[in-house]
């Protein structure tokens, strides 16, 4: 899917009022380049791209959060709005049964809430992009997760902490459980996150300990579509471009967020200790 640049030229000059000739000039192009980028006869250049974006972003027209909005004022009824962040771009078909077995719920295709949770996890990227989705999950199965026991020790399994714990007749069913469904609606798990799961199985801290400090440092749900049938219900709405600058910004934010999110977690560590059991006595 290619960018919408065309119209995006569009939008941008009329929120700032200027026209092709004013726009050309603050950007240093020739204003026939403009011209034939605006109504498609030409597919722009990386340059071109990096160039208007990053003159939108920094004369702070936040032009994909309001896609965001559009997009989500044109959904169906029951229709969910969903966002991908790609390191790149999404090549063909989506593949349920490509990627990496040790992310939070194994291979899938994984979305999230809002724009900015999807950017935020691709901001280190340099030619990372984000994708708005239409999602229809009707005749869909649905797994929900919380932040809970049977939340922590799934992330746990899936990631390979629970090696010595996976013939364990609970986790076996915990797994089970976690694919019998087209799709997981659950609590995104970063890699701070998963550190925190990773000293309650390795017996540092009680279940209870571990929910509220991943409590704390809460991201937002994430959708994870496991089975083919629930891609079909996907629809790629738009690919939308992130400047040098709009990447910087939300990384930074959640830096900001980070450090909150761990002072957070070291209170809520005192505030629990000596509450809940340990993983040891969970499985014993």
């Amino acid at each position: 899917m290619e960018y919408n640049f065309s119209q995006d030229l569009k939008s941008i000059r009329e929120i700032l009022g200027i026209s092709q000739e004013e726009l050309a000039k603050e950007l240093g192009v020739q204003q026939i380049t403009l011209s034939r980028n605006e109504s498609g006869v030409t597919n722009p250049s990386e340059q071109l791209l990096e160039m208007v974006y990053e003159y939108a972003f920094k004369n702070n027209i936040k032009i994909n959060r309001l896609k965001e909005m559009l997009c989500r004022d044109n959904l169906p009824i029951n229709h969910k709005q969903l966002f991908h962040g790609a390191k790149s771009e999404i090549k063909g078909e989506i593949d349920v049964f490509y990627g990496r077995d040790n992310n939070d719920f194994g291979k899938g295709f994984y979305t999230g809430e809002n724009y900015e949770q999807a950017v935020s996890f691709v901001s280190g990227f340099d030619k990372s992009s984000a994708y708005i989705i239409d999602f229809n999950p009707e005749g869909l199965m649905s797994k929900e997760y919380k932040v809970n026991q049977e939340w922590m020790m799934t992330i746990a399994y899936y990631r390979g902490a629970l090696d010595e714990y996976k013939n364990h007749p609970r986790i076996k069913k915990i797994i089970e459980e976690s694919r019998e469904c087209d799709y997981i609606v659950a609590p995104i798990a970063d890699n701070r996150m998963f550190q925190i799961i990773n000293s309650f199985i390795n017996g540092e801290i009680t279940d209870e300990q571990c929910k509220h400090c991943l409590a704390a440092t809460n991201l937002g749900n994430q959708y994870v579509f496991i089975s083919e049938k629930a891609v079909s219900h996907i629809k790629l709405l738009e690919r939308c471009y992130v400047s040098q600058s709009e990447r910087d910004y939300y990384k930074k934010i959640r830096t900001e967020e980070a450090k909150l999110g761990d002072d957070k977690v070291k209170l809520a560590r005192r505030t629990y200790r000596g509450q809940g059991k340990y993983i040891d006595e969970i499985l014993e």
